[in-house]
């Protein structure tokens, strides 16, 4: 039978190597993951709720996605998911969204960056979980995404962050906290454009910004005012 318009993520996630024991191979790991990416578009969150949505989906669906019998419960997905390379699946992901969403739909692409702590993460006598994301403002979806390493902060993430996608025809949006200059350098050096927020923590570039719109003087409009005189 024919499977779902689903062949370009199911081709793409055949890459993944499988590193489970032969134990837990009953399910293929391309149709385990398939399912998670379903079942979180679906608006499934967590591993529960995936295993739920997809067992009430039809058989048809089932074997399209490549289950040779029942899916499983919720274990075999977490346990596949911990198997993998969080990196790896991501590129897939991404490489999946850039074919179904090419470039030149639009003239500019708007692309925000933000980074956010994940709840429930926090490790003992460690930090909590830290992303810094892309993500497309047209279709709400993260283009990349990476752990944000102890040692730095979002911006100098972001200088690395950058590095993995197409700048040109791209508008990167952020908050003032990315209002640096070699970020900015490097976004227009690489063929993008960016709109940043200036804040009071940077009040030369303020001033200098709010000096552009304001009204500029001139001796000659004040020489042309009606009922001026002046001295020989």
């Amino acid at each position: 039978m024919k499977g779902p318009a689903l062949g370009g993520l199911l081709t793409l996630l055949a890459r993944i190597p499988d590193n489970r024991g032969r134990q837990g191979r009953r399910h293929s790991m391309q149709a385990l993951i398939a399912a998670v990416v379903c079942g979180i578009l679906s608006g499934a969150r967590g591993c529960t709720a995936i295993a739920d949505w997809i067992r009430l989906q039809p058989p048809e669906f089932w074997h399209a996605l490549g289950f040779l019998r029942k899916p499983p419960t919720k274990n075999c997905y977490r346990n596949a998911l911990l198997s993998i390379e969080a990196e790896r699946l991501e590129q897939i992901l991404a490489t999946w969204l850039e074919q179904l969403f090419p470039e030149g739909l639009t003239s500019l692409q708007a692309v925000a960056v933000d980074g956010k702590t994940l709840c429930n993460t926090l490790q003992k006598h460690g930090r909590s979980i830290h992303l810094l994301a892309l993500m497309d403002h047209a279709t709400g979806g993260v283009i990349r995404q990476m752990q944000m390493p102890p040692e730095t902060n979002e911006h100098k993430a972001a200088l690395a962050l950058l590095t993995s996608i197409v700048l040109k025809g791209k508008v990167i949006t952020g908050d003032a906290m990315f209002c640096q200059r070699d970020l900015c350098k490097q976004i227009v050096d690489s063929g993008g454009d960016y709109y940043l927020r200036v804040k009071d923590n940077q009040p030369e570039l303020k001033a200098a910004i709010e000096a552009e719109f304001h009204s500029a003087f001139s001796p000659l409009q004040r020489a042309s005012t009606p009922g001026t005189t002046h001295a020989a």
